[in-house]
């Protein structure tokens, strides 16, 4: 979907793919046919934004065929889809039964991380629209916390991938005149848990290529304030690549019984759901919800939020609700103003079948309907900002 903003440029709204994983180029197809194109019917659109999530798998194949990836640009092109954005944080295995840390492998300081987002950037060049000049791609932000913080050689590694990544992409854009920037996406439990962690290995690199992906569930998360977010990125010149929309689980009394109760039906094996609590001493927290629900871990004095991607359109019911309110205010900040932070905005619900079981689609059309209901809050929210939709 796009929508012209008060300046004139065109902002892109997309939602991502990676809710329906998919590890082969054959599985891409079958989200593209089962998901994406019924999504765009349901909006009544011509044609709508998925952010792509390329696994390994399906990446090589696409780069080792180029007939596989003119083939996969023609299908989009007949399906009414358009791609000017990918996910390119998990690497393999999102749809497995168990991914939680697994998903933060392998990091940035290891060759297959650079290599596989190399090759994100040259296919993205290749699948964006002939009008479109720009793609980005959100990355890991460097790597799960530990062993990082042990090895005192982990960020020159990182920052040396970084400053070659952008070197190739610099390359890449002289070859193809499409330019593509990669932002690191701050999560809670990650070397870059939050935006303030991004600025200094950022600045470090220095490359107008190498920005921040701002996810407002994981900005939510950590208790970061928006507008103090944005402000200090801006004043450390760090560009906000593209923007995630997304809402974390928000419980305003955890000490209560019946809060417990509530937030354990979201406790569930798949996805790591980082649990923070903001104190005077500072922000607190645990790796996964069970462990704060078991108590002692966290002080349940002052509000809890996890890292879980409740659906935009529908928080859960009381006692429990979403940071939908953080995703107002950060919007507002990236796109409301004079001129657009971000051109690039993706709706990231990826945990829509991690929900509690009366909450989850129960078929593709069920799926389909609630995708469809965030997208058209994202799209009411432009809207209200003075955006205009595209055709």
């Amino acid at each position: 979907m796009r929508f012209r903003h008060p300046d004139g440029s065109v902002v892109h709204l997309s939602y991502c793919t990676n809710v329906h994983p998919a590890e082969t180029l054959d599985g891409v197809r079958a989200q593209l046919r089962d998901h994406c194109e019924p999504v765009r019917r349901r909006l009544g659109r011509d044609r709508l934004g998925i952010g792509l999530w390329l696994a390994r798998d399906a990446a090589r194949a696409l780069t080792n065929d180029p007939a596989e990836l003119r083939a996969l640009r023609a299908e989009l092109d007949s399906r009414g889809l358009e791609v000017v954005t990918l996910n390119g944080f998990p690497y393999e295995g999102f749809g497995a039964d168990e991914v939680k840390y697994r998903v933060y492998r392998p990091d940035w300081t290891e060759p297959d991380r650079l290599a596989h987002t190399t090759d994100l950037a040259r296919l993205l060049a290749a699948l964006l629209p002939d009008d479109v000049t720009e793609g980005t791609i959100s990355t890991l932000p460097l790597a799960w916390r530990t062993p990082y913080a042990t090895d005192p050689g982990a960020p020159r590694t990182a920052r040396t991938a970084l400053t070659t990544l952008a070197q190739r992409l610099d390359a890449l854009a002289e070859l193809t005149g499409k330019s593509i920037r990669v932002g690191l996406e701050p999560e809670p439990g990650c070397t870059v848990e939050t935006t303030a962690d991004a600025i200094g290995p950022l600045t470090d690199v220095g490359h107008e290529r190498i920005g921040i992906c701002v996810d407002t569930c994981h900005l939510a998360t950590s208790f970061e304030d928006p507008g103090t977010a944005l402000d200090a990125l801006a004043a450390a010149g760090i560009p906000v690549v593209k923007s995630q929309l997304s809402a974390a689980l928000h419980a305003e009394h955890p000490h209560l019984p019946e809060v417990r109760t509530a937030l354990a039906a979201f406790a569930e094996p798949r996805f790591l759901h980082q649990t923070r609590t903001r104190t005077a001493a500072g922000l607190r927290g645990t790796d996964d919800l069970d462990e704060a629900i078991a108590g002692g871990a966290l002080p349940d004095s002052t509000p809890w939020r996890a890292h879980f991607h409740v659906p935009l359109h529908a928080p859960p019911a009381p006692p429990l609700t979403s940071t939908l309110p953080v995703l107002r205010t950060a919007l507002t900040r990236l796109v409301g103003g004079a001129a657009p932070l971000t051109r690039h905005l993706e709706v990231e619900t990826y945990t829509w079948q991690a929900l509690p079981a009366e909450l989850r689609p129960r078929t593709r059309t069920q799926l389909a309907d609630g995708i469809a209901a965030e997208l058209t809050l994202a799209r009411d929210l432009l809207v209200d900002l003075g955006l205009k939709e595209l055709p």
